[in-house]
């Protein structure tokens, strides 16, 4: 089954007003049955997980193309990337858009070739797993979150109703893969048992010359504990027995491969007692789960993690609402030395937006109270929201308002 996915719009129109399009994004997200869908048989497929076609991309580009002419689907581009310069030659040649759709899982070679031979002539979508909206609703009404007046009506005209405790955090225990998603009859601890090692074996080794698989785990399960929490380099390097330097590098390949967003803080200079280190959250809550061994939804729920797998879930579904219409995410959280922190601020416009997330149905009026401390940061605040279980929107204040997660 096809589930439609919010980047087809924004990918139809990058691939008419650019010759190559990319789209990048974890193993398994399902980026090959989108770019299938939307190509509709009109341009040829070829995969460079196929030895044969791999190794001839690799030895003899300009033949490879010879009998792969675009227009074009390659996936896995990142295996051979002595196609990039033909590609490139290619485009000049033709001068048309939409020659060449390209797909990756590595996104930290992808790039570095992307900018050495394509700047300027390729469109890059990122794609995460599937958001709630493509689940449960027509993506088209998946527009990026903004907490205004004009966003609220929107998402409540299309708000999920399968949103109980309980719905939700299945949901945020299965994860956002299609395959799991899709299909209650998936063994979900084999199909995450498997994905992490795939990972590991195809994708990290070749990103890094990392010896050890069982290290790399330990550093990723202790990774996942700390979702929703501030990064403590030495924390993590303890529990993971490595480096201070091996966190910072392998925090990086979980980056770069999808599997991790670092959130930055917000900081200026006119406030010099902001806090300077990122929060990490685990792009797909399921796998998070996993590795933290939570055994069922009910456990999950209960249990010491609740709350900070709820914040990861929210901000996941808000970064997809934007990466999935092809906007940037200018994402931001704030926090003073004081303790003082507003879970999201979303910068639009030169226009600052602050989202409180909460594990409550009925948010007090003060549960956006450190707001007000965006003042200090002389820029202009603009609507806010805090994103809890409640069944309906309603005002906390003027310009605050209790959204449900079932608006995301």
């Amino acid at each position: 089954m096809y589930v439609h996915r919010t980047l087809e719009s924004t990918l139809i129109k990058a691939s008419a007003s650019f010759p190559v399009v990319m789209v990048t994004g974890p193993r398994q997200i399902g980026k090959t049955t989108f770019l299938q869908h939307c190509a509709k048989n009109d341009r040829r497929y070829v995969t460079l997980d196929d030895f044969n076609e791999r190794a001839l991309a690799v030895a003899d580009p300009e033949l490879f193309f010879k009998r792969n002419p675009p227009p074009i689907l390659i996936d896995e581009v990142q295996y051979a990337p002595e196609l990039f310069s033909y590609i490139k030659i290619i485009c000049d040649k033709e001068r048309k858009p939409g020659l060449f759709w390209l797909t990756g899982s590595q996104k930290f070679h992808l790039m570095k070739n992307i900018s050495e031979s394509l700047a300027g002539r390729v469109a890059i979508l990122d794609l995460l797993g599937l958001s709630q909206a493509e689940i449960f609703k027509s993506p088209w009404a998946q527009a990026p979150v903004l907490p205004t007046s004009e966003w609220i009506e929107l998402s409540r005209e299309h708000a999920v109703k399968e949103c109980t405790l309980m719905d939700l955090y299945k949901r945020i225990w299965s994860g956002s893969f299609p395959q799991i998603a899709l299909d209650s009859t998936v063994d979900r601890d084999l199909f995450y048992s498997s994905y992490i090692q795939t990972y590991i074996q195809r994708d990290v080794k070749n990103i890094a010359n990392i010896t050890s698989e069982s290290g790399f785990f330990t550093f990723l399960k202790a990774a996942a504990a700390r979702t929703g929490q501030l990064l403590n380099y030495a924390d993590l390097a303890r529990d993971a027995d490595i480096s201070q330097k091996s966190v910072k590098d392998w925090l990086s390949i979980l980056e770069t491969s999808g599997i991790i967003y670092l959130l930055r803080p917000y900081h200026n200079n006119v406030v010099n007692r902001l806090v300077k280190t990122p929060k990490l959250y685990f792009l797909d809550t399921g796998l998070c789960s996993y590795l933290t061994r939570w055994q069922s939804p009910e456990s999950l729920e209960a249990g010491a993690m609740s709350g900070a797998i709820l914040e990861t879930y929210v901000v996941s579904e808000i970064l997809k609402s934007y990466w999935h219409n092809g906007k940037q995410a200018y994402f931001n959280f704030y926090r003073d030395k004081d303790g003082k922190e507003v879970d999201l601020i979303i910068d639009q416009n030169n226009t600052l937006y602050p989202i409180e997330i909460k594990k409550t149905a009925n948010p007090l009026k003060n549960a956006p109270k450190n707001f007000g401390f965006l003042q200090n940061l002389k820029q202009n605040i603009g609507q806010g929201m805090v994103v809890c279980l409640t069944d309906k929107d309603y005002p906390l204040s003027r310009d605050i308002n209790a959204v449900p997660i079932g608006y995301l």
